[in-house]
């Protein structure tokens, strides 16, 4: 087999524009390739020069506005999980999650004979930046239990999320003043704090509905009755996170509060 070998290799036109020689390309006009093969390393200062992709398995290339790097893909945007607790617990926060939404609603109080019924949880409501947060302590109050006519009905307990927010629970009928429905808890700590709704107080049993507990954030307490006795009692666990215990007509028991609930939206960040 026979060698050719030369100094150097330039263009037919003789004004340099493109010229190997000493293992350099040089071209002072457009280097045009159809097709190119690289058996070794790229290097170079040219914004178009890409990245070593070894070690960058599912990752992006990006721009930094004065080259190109390899990125980790965001996985999106908006919401990615919800969490609910009505136990005591701890929030771990999951991968990827830098904000979050918390709503803290407290427990119900519970209601008493002859119509009076019990206040409901406040709620707290509040937006956490969550990038250098691992971990929450989650507490949720208990309800307070009914009782029967002319008794104070228990207090609910206060719900927390950590030390960020808290809300307090609703008061047991007839305990703030005798014949009168428990007032509503309240949120603090929170973007936005609200009061739950109040209970009803004395009544006779033939007004029918008006010994309706306090209406949480979440929603409404147990169902009533004409003259079932103790048909709200029966029926405890029926009610939103957080109402007042329903009252009950003379004679009969009170229902129970309902427990309070932490909600927590994640969001990716």
């Amino acid at each position: 087999m026979s060698k050719l070998k030369v100094s150097a290799i330039k263009d037919l036109t003789g004004n340099n524009g493109f010229m190997l020689a000493g293992g350099t390309i040089t071209a002072t006009t457009t280097l045009s390739v159809s097709d190119i093969t690289i058996n070794g390393t790229i290097t170079g200062g040219s914004t178009y020069i890409v990245p070593a992709q070894g070690g960058n398995e599912g990752k992006a290339l990006r721009s930094t506005g004065s080259g190109f790097a390899w990125s980790s893909v965001s996985a999106g945007s908006g919401i990615k999980s919800m969490q609910v607790w009505t136990s005591n617990g701890t929030w771990n926060k999951p991968a990827q999650v830098g904000s979050i939404i918390v709503t803290v609603v407290g427990g119900g109080g519970g209601g008493s004979g002859y119509n009076e019924s019990g206040g409901s949880g406040g709620m707290s409501e509040r937006v956490i930046d969550v990038s250098n947060v691992s971990s929450v302590s989650v507490t949720i109050g208990n309800p307070g239990g009914g009782t029967s006519y002319s008794g104070c009905g228990g207090n609910g307990n206060s719900s927390s999320f950590g030390s960020y927010c808290s809300a307090s629970g609703g008061y047991g009928a007839n305990c703030r003043q005798g014949r009168a429905g428990g007032i509503g808890g309240n949120g603090s700590g929170g973007n936005l704090n609200v009061y739950g709704g109040g209970g009803s107080g004395h009544g006779s049993y033939w007004s029918w509905g008006c010994h309706q507990g306090g209406t949480s954030f979440m929603g409404g307490s147990q169902p009533s009755s004409h003259q079932q006795c103790d048909y709200a009692h029966r029926h405890q666990s029926h009610a939103a996170w957080g109402a007042g215990g329903n009252g009950a007509r003379h004679g009969c028991r009170g229902a129970r509060g309902r427990e309070g609930v932490v909600v927590v939206q994640e969001f990716f960040g």
